[in-house]
């Protein structure tokens, strides 16, 4: 029986990409809330171009947060300190348009309901230690050794924005080999591109991609364009909520469709993703599938979700109803319960809105842990 053989691709993008400015934003706005105010009702978007940061939303809040100083903060952390770099902190414009969160909505949300209608889902593989995909692992450990490069002056000449694509050959569902790495990196004018491809190769890609995963035949893409000297909201006007591909598993799966930046926890949109995430990651770390993904769905002030799927993908060792049955007896899915579970009411968003929501083993990142493994198998009979 011959081997199936396909190619799948997952890109990430720096903490300096116009879109991932927004991101940041939205989610520090979120943060400078929540840790004054832990139930603040917080909806923020934020559009960034030229010169100018725009943040709009509802938000209802007791405390008082200087948005415009939160935006400066956030673009000088992230490297936006010269014009030439697309934009200043000191001298960007930055409009603010807030109201409160509509009061139709607050109904259902102070009854400890959903905030909204939609669906969500959770995926985990066995195939990294990050119970992640391969693809976007190494798309996200690229762009972040893109910044980690800048900003310790490890290559002086990288500037804030920047983009990552990797190409994995899987053979029979499991990774073969690494195919292409794309890499786009916004550069000092003093550079051309054929005089950094080399260091980019040596001191970005190299280290990035692990050695089982190597090979003569990785085609290597860097500033394909020729030039990558005007970046940043300068060369693209980026928007909250335009990169929900990237922040979660690549394009593996499935995707409900919400973003998950600027958004507080009594969105299911964000809880519930987590919610999925963890649901999921403890069922493969208990060994009931190599992939499993997980789905819930709420209505607006429902509190338990309207349905739950579960998918092992042919790779389950239990029966698939048997797995819904142990997750309904051992997770509270209602909004409250999420929160609680996953201590959701604290300043922890701004770091998740760049380089991926999921897969990180930072402390804010509760629904990564695994701590469910010994309920769930116990719940099996195991």
């Amino acid at each position: 029986m011959g081997k199936e053989r396909y190619l799948f691709t997952s890109e990430s993008v720096t903490e300096g990409h116009p879109d991932k400015i927004a991101d940041q934003i939205s989610d520090a706005v979120l943060d400078a809330i929540l840790e004054n105010d832990p139930h603040g009702r917080v909806a923020c978007e934020t559009l960034v171009t030229t010169g100018l940061v725009f943040v709009a939303g509802e938000i209802t809040t007791t405390c008082y947060v200087d948005i415009a100083a939160v935006a400066r903060r956030t673009l000088k952390e992230i490297g936006y300190t010269q014009a030439g770099f697309g934009i200043d902190y000191k001298s960007c414009s930055v409009i603010t348009s807030i109201n409160e969160q509509s009061a139709d909505i607050a109904l259902g949300v102070d009854r400890y309901g959903a905030g909204d209608q939609g669906m969500m889902f959770g995926y985990a593989t066995t195939e990294t230690p990050e119970f992640m995909p391969l693809p976007i692992v190494l798309a996200h450990r690229l762009t972040r050794r893109l910044a980690e490069a800048r900003k310790k002056k490890i290559l002086p000449y990288l500037r804030p924005d920047g983009k990552s694509q990797v190409t994995v050959e899987y053979i029979n569902g499991a990774p073969h080999k690494v195919k292409a790495v794309v890499i786009s990196t916004q550069h000092s004018p003093e550079v051309e591109v054929e005089d950094i491809e080399d260091e980019l190769v040596e001191k970005i890609i190299n280290p990035c991609i692990p050695e089982e995963y190597k090979n003569e035949q990785i085609a290597h893409y860097i500033n394909q364009t020729g030039s990558f000297k005007i970046g940043g909201p300068q060369a693209d006007t980026g928007l909250t909520g335009r990169k929900i591909i990237m922040d979660t598993y690549g394009g593996v799966g499935s995707h409900g469709g919400g973003c998950l930046s600027g958004k507080d926890p009594t969105k299911v949109d964000r809880s519930g993703a987590y919610m999925a995430r963890y649901i999921a990651k403890n069922l493969v770390a208990s060994e009931f599938a190599e992939k499993c993904e997980v789905q819930v769905a709420y209505v607006i002030g429902g509190t338990k979700p309207v349905s739950l799927m579960v998918n092992t993908f042919g790779t389950g060792k239990i029966p698939e109803i048997k797995i819904r049955q142990i997750i309904e007896r051992s997770f509270d899915l209602t909004p409250r319960g999420m929160i609680e579970k996953l201590d959701l009411l604290r300043p922890i968003y701004k770091k998740t809105a760049c380089y991926g929501h999921f897969g990180r083993d930072e402390k804010e990142f509760t629904w990564e842990h695994t701590d469910m493994v010994g309920v769930l198998r116990k719940e099996a009979g195991l």
